[in-house]
């Protein structure tokens, strides 16, 4: 059991043996995994076909009763024999209900017809929720599953309302028993595949089912649908046309919603009963690939002993490789692999001495050097670890033999850093200049750090030769300057961008208006705010600030700059869009702060805005001077009575520095010219 022979035999056996299982088990899985999608595939279709034929079903009933009411007059409502006849020879509607009836509009049931028989009960169905949507609404109306009045058996109504150009005189109705399943019948099913198809309402009561008894209880007692039904009503029930999938152990449930009604066909399908046969052809499977796998090893195991016979006095030969004796005798006369490894073997037999001595020396020098210091050393050629230091290990989470003979790309958190790298790395070198750069690099355990990267050449002239690396975990640096960066340029309450920013953004856009289509500036100044910090505290205004923003971004494009200017003061701009767009934009600005309702405590916070636009324009002189016509704007709005949005001129800005003394105090109040505001 300890020969070479042996153990070849053994591993490729066992690397037959684990492919083949390997490969059977991906197999039979992936088969597994297709016939489970394609069952539900089928499943929806047929879900969503039946569903379509239920649809049909409905709105033929819905027909055949709107044909029939179209035929009872006043005059035959008002004549009970007449009204009988009507009822007793309509045998279409005979044949698609199993009862009909005619109601007053005070309920009272005049006359029923049920499976022939005519009566006239005194029951009123005035209470009843489907005659008075039928009265009120004057359309056809499908009831919930109710129970009869006279049968006390569970039916489903269809109420049409009789009308004429004087109003409703009556109401038309046609009722089906879910116990003799008229409406549903050749629908639900119950077979001896598996296989369960009902039907119920979009509150989960049962209407149809194989078992009479199952009629109008929740689906959630059916254990073959109670998880896939829990699943429906957590996203929010949809009464889907196009039917969907339903998560349910060992079931395949699909459910399509009927249309014209709030119906559900429910189907659930066995995984175990669909799995069955290819559960069966796997172990079948298994069963032979080890009968094969027995008598490759037997075979092999014969063909390796007769091929192998040289490698043994090969072994013989190589124990006195270095106890004194001449290298170039006794070796065994062989070709192939095993005479040309007693070629090499001769040859190690002079060098190996004198060249283990000098790499001895060597490794112990570099070792002293590398584990001394306190950064990561690293040796590369051909762009692979041939050298690693501890320290080096230590930061990337690798072992020393994890790392030697892998690439260097291994390290790198994204392939398109790596080949970046490279483009500074090649140039850098062939000039013999340093390396030096911030990377992100990845750990043994998949996450990413910044790492500063340096790298020299061994020999400019021989890029062969390698290179020797040193590496540093600068994470925390590099987060504390970010962390830096965002915060001059953010407003910390709200994380919108700051007035450094904003006015940066105004100044190239000033800058291209010649280039680009003209650009809008927003400014936005909440109106009773001040009352939510004195009331309810700062707590309660940072909350409403932060909400005020969010709307804000909402209403916005991705490229749009969002900025807090302080206070509760915000401004946007907009850049390639047109003066009526911005416009638009800030009337819809407007509307999501006016529909903030924030509950604090027992009460319910709301602000105002008033919203100044000024666009950008050949005319417009500065940046101060455009950003000073939005705020006149929303100056005009503030002082006409808040709680508008609107757009500025040249003019306007006249018009509001001449209302003002230099104190600020204004000495009129001008409405807001209708042509320029949008509320």
């Amino acid at each position: 059991m300890t020969t070479l022979k042996f153990r070849l035999t053994v591993s490729v056996i066992a690397a037959l043996a684990i492919g083949v299982v390997v490969v059977a088990s991906m197999l039979m899985r992936q088969a597994e995994t297709d016939t489970l999608a394609s069952e539900r595939r089928q499943q929806v279709n047929q879900s969503v076909r039946t569903a379509a034929v239920l649809s049909r079903r409905v709105i033929d009933l819905q027909r055949g009763l709107l044909a029939a009411a179209a035929r009872l007059d006043r005059w035959t409502m008002a004549d009970g024999h007449r009204l009988d006849h009507f009822v007793e020879s309509n045998a279409v509607l005979g044949e698609m209900f199993s009862g009909i009836f005619v109601v007053a509009t005070d309920g009272r049931m005049l006359v029923l017809n049920r499976d022939g028989a005519l009566t006239h009960p005194t029951t009123s169905l005035a209470n009843r929720e489907y005659i008075q949507r039928a009265l009120k609404e004057e359309r056809v109306v499908i009831s919930e599953p109710v129970t009869g009045r006279i049968t006390g058996e569970p039916i489903i109504a269809f109420a049409c309302p009789l009308r004429d150009e004087h109003g409703v005189y009556g109401v038309l109705g046609g009722s089906i028993g879910l116990a003799s399943r008229d409406l549903l019948a050749d629908l639900v099913e119950d077979d001896d595949s598996g296989s369960l198809l009902i039907v119920a309402d979009r509150h989960g009561h049962i209407l149809a089912h194989p078992r009479p008894a199952a009629l109008l209880a929740s689906i959630a007692s059916q254990t073959r649908l109670a998880e896939a039904f829990r699943a429906w009503v957590a996203t929010g029930s949809p009464v889907e046309p196009t039917g969907l999938s339903l998560p349910q152990r060992e079931e395949i449930v699909s459910v399509s919603g009927v249309a014209g009604t709030d119906w559900v066909v429910w189907r659930a399908a066995s995984e175990n009963d669909l799995l069955a046969a290819l559960r069966a052809a796997r172990r079948n499977a298994f069963f032979l690939c080890a009968a094969l796998l027995a008598a490759m090893s037997l075979v092999m195991l014969l063909l390796l002993a007769w091929l192998l016979r040289p490698l043994a006095k090969l072994g013989q030969r190589a124990q006195h490789l270095f106890d004194g004796t001449d290298p170039h005798e006794g070796w065994p006369a062989a070709s192939g692999e095993i005479g040309r490894l007693a070629q090499v073997l001769r040859h190690v037999g002079a060098e190996r001495a004198q060249l283990e001595a000098f790499n001895d020396e060597v490794l112990k020098k570099l070792a002293s050097v590398m584990s001394a210091a306190p950064i990561g050393i690293a040796f590369t050629r051909a762009r692979r670890f041939e050298l690693v230091s501890a320290e080096l290990c230590q930061i990337l989470g690798h072992s020393e033999e994890r790392l030697l003979g892998q690439p260097v790309e291994m390290l790198y958190a994204d392939p398109a850093h790596y080949l970046a790298a490279l483009e500074q790395i090649t140039p850098a070198f062939e000039q013999g200049q340093p390396y030096v750069g911030e990377l992100q690099m990845l750990r043994a355990d998949g996450r990413s750090f910044w790492a500063q990267l340096r790298g020299r050449p061994v020999d400019r002239l021989k890029p062969d030769a390698g290179a020797i690396w040193t590496l540093h975990d600068i994470s925390d640096q590099v987060a504390a300057r970010l962390r830096l960066e965002w915060s001059a340029s953010h407003d910390g309450l709200t994380g919108l961008a700051n007035r450094t920013v904003f006015q940066r953004r105004l100044q190239q856009a000033f800058e291209a208006r010649d280039s680009r289509p003209s650009a809008s500036v927003i400014v936005i100044d909440l109106d009773y705010f001040k009352p939510i910090n004195d009331a309810a505290g700062h707590a309660a205004g940072d909350a409403m600030l932060k909400a005020v923003a969010a709307e804000i971004s909402r209403q916005v494009r991705a490229g749009d700059l969002v900025v807090r200017t302080g206070g509760d003061e915000f401004a946007l701009l907009l850049e390639c869009c047109p003066p009526a767009t911005g416009l638009c934009i800030a009337d819809d600005i407007h509307r999501a702060i006016v529909g903030i309702t924030l509950p604090w405590q027992d009460e319910v916070l709301r602000v105002g805005a008033s919203l100044g636009v000024a666009a950008l324009s050949a005319e417009t002189e500065s940046v101060d001077s455009w950003l000073a016509e939005a705020d006149a704007a929303c100056y005009q709005v503030k002082r006409a009575g808040r709680g508008a949005v609107l757009a500025a001129s040249p003019a306007r800005l006249t018009l509001v520095a001449a209302n003002k003394d230099p104190a600020g105090t204004d000495h009129d109040h001008p409405g807001i010219d209708p042509a320029l505001a949008s509320r």
